[in-house]
């Protein structure tokens, strides 16, 4: 066993508190709750997908319409939320602008029906529309022929990549701010500093946003959107986890890297919709998907990719509110550290001079 300097030789209990600090057991542990929440929110979230609600626009002869919406809507376990549409052009444009999932087009002559559809959105969700419109029309004796108005690209076959596409973003966000809190302290000693800390992860925003969108355009060929729409977006993302991040150590410390990994990605991951769309999740992930940048982000990059930038404005402004948010804790945060360090006189709770973060 080893010995102290005083030529003692430490017991086992002793040699262990002393390589395993507290404030290390604490963070291991948390670590591990980290863990076991990664494991519960993906496997909750993906273990059992079944569609519900998936809206669904009809366009049918007036004589069968209430009929038709009322066999839809009582469908078991709920799959399909029918509502009339007076065209197809206007259930298209439905389609087009990502206010519904589909559309079926009743024919009144013959007996093939068509439902429009729109891939881009997530290929899961339009298979699953699909499969339950298929399984009504085939009760009523009736066949579909299914035409896809937004299909992802070719390189792109079930459009998950622009939803990995923004899980890197979203990674490259909290570990650029990580490393900042790393190399120099998770609490900016100073106004000033923070705001170098900000500015320095605006910069590198812009940088990771080019990266991301030109590996996924011109380098891949996997995302057929504007290469600037793209470009735009990974900026934002990035700078709204980054400036998260930093707010969040600036309240916790470094405790805030975990906690940002915690909403990031064990609650934003599998609720951003990628693998799965919305109507496909459980109710928990379908609520906070939304809100939170991964699954803002994948919507933003589908709409900027396949529906000509249609739907854009409520995830933009997702993604801007996570980024003003964090920019403004961070800055009050410092500003209110640095006023109570003056009053302590700069000195750390033993006694030593505190060093600038």
């Amino acid at each position: 066993m080893a010995t102290p300097d005083d030529g003692t030789r430490l017991t086992f209990t002793e040699e262990v508190k002393s390589a395993v600090t507290a404030r290390a057991a604490l963070l291991v542990i948390g670590v591990l709750g980290l863990m076991v929440a990664f494991i519960t929110s993906y496997t909750g979230a993906f273990h059992r997908p079944k569609p519900d609600r998936m809206a669904l626009a009809v366009v049918a002869p007036a004589q069968v319409r209430g009929e038709l919406l009322k066999k839809l809507d009582h469908l078991p376990g709920t799959p399909l939320d029918p509502r009339p549409a007076a065209s197809e052009a206007a259930a298209r444009r439905q389609v087009e602008h990502r206010e519904i999932d589909a559309a079926l087009i009743v024919q009144p002559r013959g007996t093939t029906d068509r439902l429009l559809v729109a891939s881009g959105g997530g290929a899961a969700l339009s298979q699953a529309v699909e499969a339950v419109v298929t399984a009504v029309e085939k009760q009523q004796q009736r066949t579909v022929h299914v035409e896809d108005v937004a299909p992802a690209g070719a390189g792109d076959s079930r459009s998950l990549s622009s939803f990995y596409l923004v899980v890197g973003w979203c990674v490259g966000g909290y570990l650029c701010a990580a490393i900042l809190a790393i190399s120099a302290g998770a609490r900016p000693a100073n106004l000033h500093r923070a705001v170098i800390r900000l500015a320095a992860l605006a910069l590198y925003a812009i940088a990771a946003g080019l990266a991301g969108a030109i590996v996924v355009g011109p380098v891949l060929d996997a995302l057929p959107g504007s290469l600037f729409g793209l470009w735009g977006l990974g900026a934002l993302i990035v700078f709204a986890v980054g400036a998260t991040t930093l707010a969040f150590q600036g309240l916790l410390g470094i405790i805030g890297i975990g906690l940002a990994i915690l909403v990031i990605v064990v609650f934003g991951n599998p609720s951003a919709g990628g693998a799965y769309p919305y109507p496909l999740l459980p109710p928990f992930w379908r609520a906070i998907g939304p809100a939170l940048p991964p699954g803002a982000g994948t919507w933003a990059a589908r709409s900027i990719t396949y529906f000509h930038g249609q739907a854009l404005t409520g995830p933009l402004l997702v993604l801007s509110a996570w980024a003003v948010g964090g920019v403004l804790i961070t800055l009050i945060l410092a500003a209110l550290h640095r006023t109570a360090d003056e009053r302590s006189g700069g000195l750390t709770a033993d006694g030593g001079k505190r060093l600038p973060a």
